[in-house]
């Protein structure tokens, strides 16, 4: 039996999760009693991935009825298929079928995309000025080795090192990779982009959030009279509300004179601006000065994005026709 060889060519072979797994082994002599076998594993901790009796689930002879190829075959491979194959010659003894040649070892590498990335930010708007911290998840993949790029607006950004920790069946990894970003009130068109990057990937997979999603922005509000104070008894005026510069464009306008609230029809609807702020004017019109009204305050009241009560007010002075 000198002569006898087990030839197992590959060394190494690197396979998609899903695909299907050649391992090649041939045997120079067809007339050695004794059965072959493929083995997980060497020693004690090994694993039958097949034997010529018996059925063994996703896996079967390349070429049967041969007496020379004992190549198999492994469908829909899994991460868990990970490990080294031996393919090996048992000969016959008193003791039952003991180990008589075997192959040098297949080391079969299973790689496993990660899922498409899941990027999140916080679960409340802040207002421009503080920061946010952004996070991008990804699972499922093999092996471990993944990295992680963010840009904003196409612009790097640091983000700390990933957390990569193992799935439940131990067999892949998931991923957590967190950037803390001050935001400003331009960032309403910016958006971050999560960028992973694995062997088992031919192009990066991204994730995309947008910063509209956690600004906010408070409006900037001017109460202008026309004409100004003081005017003539029985003139008109119009108090004029102006809101500027606010995002979202979720905002209730009211109007109070001398603290009490008045019916108004004439409240514009929030316009965008090119930078995708919001805007909008409110008006009293016509309100007439007489001489009761002298002193009285007419206020703007606005509420953007169910945040604290922005007032701004006017007094109506009437001027004295003494003078």
């Amino acid at each position: 039996g000198q002569d006898f060889e087990v030839h197992q060519p590959q060394d190494k072979v690197v396979v998609a999760a899903g695909e299907t797994l050649n391992l090649n082994c041939t045997v120079s002599k067809t007339n050695y009693p004794g059965p072959v076998a493929w083995l997980k594993g060497w020693g004690s901790g090994n694993k039958t991935v097949y034997a010529q009796k018996g059925s063994f689930h996703r896996v079967t002879l390349v070429v049967n009825e041969s007496n020379t190829d004992f190549s198999i075959r492994i469908r829909d491979v899994h991460p868990e298929d990970n490990g080294t194959y031996y393919c090996v010659k048992f000969r016959k003894s008193v003791h039952g079928d003991e180990v008589f040649r075997h192959g040098k070892g297949t080391e079969v590498s299973v790689q496993a995309k990660p899922t498409p990335p899941v990027v999140s930010g916080p679960s409340h708007r802040v207002t421009a000025g503080q920061s946010v911290s952004v996070t991008c998840t990804a699972g499922g993949f093999f092996p471990k080795d993944i990295s992680v790029k963010w840009l904003k607006d196409e612009a790097p950004v640091s983000a700390q090192q990933p957390q990569i920790t193992p799935e439940q069946t131990k067999s892949s990894y998931k991923m957590s990779s967190t950037v803390t970003i001050p935001l400003q009130k331009d960032d309403v068109r910016s958006q971050l982009v999560c960028e992973v990057q694995h062997p088992a990937l031919m192009v990066p997979l991204k994730g995309i959030y947008q910063l509209s999603k956690a600004l906010r922005v408070p409006p900037s509000v001017h109460v202008v009279a026309d004409p100004p104070s003081p005017v003539e008894v029985n003139k008109t005026v119009n108090f004029t509300c102006h809101v500027k510069g606010f995002y979202p464009k979720d905002v209730v306008v009211t109007w109070l004179e001398n603290g009490t609230e008045m019916k108004v029809q004439n409240i514009s609807q929030p316009l965008e601006t090119p930078q995708g702020l919001f805007e909008l004017s409110s008006s009293l019109v016509e309100v007439k000065a007489m001489e009761e009204k002298n002193g009285s305050v007419f206020t703007c009241r606005v509420v953007h994005d169910a945040q604290e009560t922005i007032s701004k007010m006017a007094t109506l002075q009437i001027a004295d026709p003494a003078r």
